[in-house]
Parts: C-alpha cells; sequence; structure tokens
C-alpha cells in the first residue's frame, strides 16, 4: 500500500526539484516528535476519505503538536 503523500510535496516532485525519498512535511513533523500520530491521521483519511470519520487520530495529532508549541 502507498504511503500517502502531500499533494504540494508531490506537485513540486513532479515540476522537476529532487525528492530525497522524504516528504519534506513528514520530515519536518519527525523532528516535533509527532510523526506517529501525523501518520495514523494519514492512513484513517486514506482509508476513510474523510477527516469527520478521523477525530480521534486527528485530536491526537493536534494535542501532540501543541504540546510541542508549549516546549518552544
Amino acid at each position: 500500500m502507498a504511503k500517502p503523500g502531500h499533494a504540494w510535496s508531490r506537485a513540486a516532485a513532479e515540476q522537476g526539484e529532487a525528492e530525497e525519498g522524504e516528504d519534506p512535511l513528514d520530515a519536518r513533523i519527525a523532528r516535533t516528535g509527532c510523526l506517529e500520530q501525523h501518520r495514523q491521521l494519514q492512513e484513517c483519511m486514506a482509508e476513510r476519505q474523510d477527516w469527520r470519520h478521523c477525530q480521534e487520530q486527528l485530536r491526537a495529532f493536534g494535542a501532540c503538536m501543541a504540546r510541542r508549541q508549549q516546549w518552544q
């Protein structure tokens, strides 16, 4: 199963920009410590195709990112 990515990064890659094999947004999120929550949200969205069905994952990712903001 293909890993869901971000449309803007795919568009940039299609325009000829070098892609290093990892989504730049995923790399930034990984530095926050919230990558697992983000991937769970992406997987839910890919499966369900409706963010309303992914509220648990959305809240978990949002809470993780909020905690990260408090540290800065």
